[in-house]
């Protein structure tokens, strides 16, 4: 079986002691690729030097909402100008975070705004980070136009899901689905349209009830996969499977 995360961040610092063991441990789970977005313009170029070192893994630029303070003002157009001469199979992770309340809701919308224009400029699809926005996001999106994304680690509701999953978006599902109480998110698993799912671990964040407490990884994915798998009452491989092409078709990986 051949798997591909769709959301993990290995140019984190956290990697950096023992990254070729954290891809080969994921490589003998069956994980063949990775999709990495990096969050400031800072990290950019880590995020191209891990992408360029490793074979099947593949870089997205962007400026993360949780981290106003270290963008700058014209991060879009250097966002422009990168992409303009590297390679990236996607902009993002970009997005809206109101966790902590909305007294910048004005500079995350431009900055959403911002790179939604960057990725239609590039022809790109957009890795969007929607926490307590997912209303706004949807607006958005509508307004732009943009039809190609996924809105990662999902954690909205079911109607909020079908309009993602009918102006074009996949559903990036995390670790969080293996908790019990996530009842939500398991009911969206088991109903959405199966070609709008995708899988990703968000490492090293974000780990599941196996591995509470400890750094997310990408080889963890299979956990999280054999849950949703019984959710959806088919057998493991034929989603691993399935998420895999949806993977590849959204960011236009090549076959492995």
């Amino acid at each position: 079986m051949t798997l591909i995360d769709s959301h993990c961040h290995l140019d984190d610092d956290r990697f950096d002691e023992d990254r070729d063991d954290v891809i080969r441990r994921a490589h003998n789970k069956g994980v063949q690729q990775f999709i990495i977005p990096a969050t400031t313009a800072i990290r950019w170029s880590k995020v191209k030097k891990v992408s360029q070192q490793y074979k099947g893994v593949y870089a997205s630029y962007g400026l993360h909402p949780m981290f106003m303070q270290d963008h700058k003002s014209d991060d879009i157009s250097a966002l422009e100008a990168w992409l303009d001469t590297e390679q990236a199979v996607a902009v993002g992770e970009c997005g809206l975070d109101f966790y902590q309340g909305n007294s910048d809701e004005k500079q995350q919308l431009n900055l959403f705004r911002g790179q939604l224009q960057v990725a239609i400029n590039h022809r790109k699809p957009v890795i969007i980070h929607a926490r307590k926005a997912l209303d706004m996001i949807l607006r958005e999106i509508r307004q732009c136009g943009i039809d190609r994304g996924v809105i990662h680690s999902f954690s909205g509701s079911l109607q909020q899901a079908e309009q993602l999953v009918d102006l074009g978006f996949k559903l990036g599902i995390a670790a969080t689905v293996s908790f019990e109480r996530a009842r939500k998110l398991r009911e969206i698993v088991s109903k959405i349209d199966i070609n709008a799912l995708l899988i990703e671990t968000d490492a090293p964040d974000q780990s599941g009830v196996k591995y509470r407490g400890l750094r997310n990884e990408p080889a963890y994915i299979v956990e999280h996969l054999r849950v949703m798998a019984d959710l959806r009452d088919m057998p493991v491989v034929d989603l691993g499977r399935a998420l895999s092409k949806n993977c590849q078709q959204l960011f236009g990986l090549a076959n492995v």
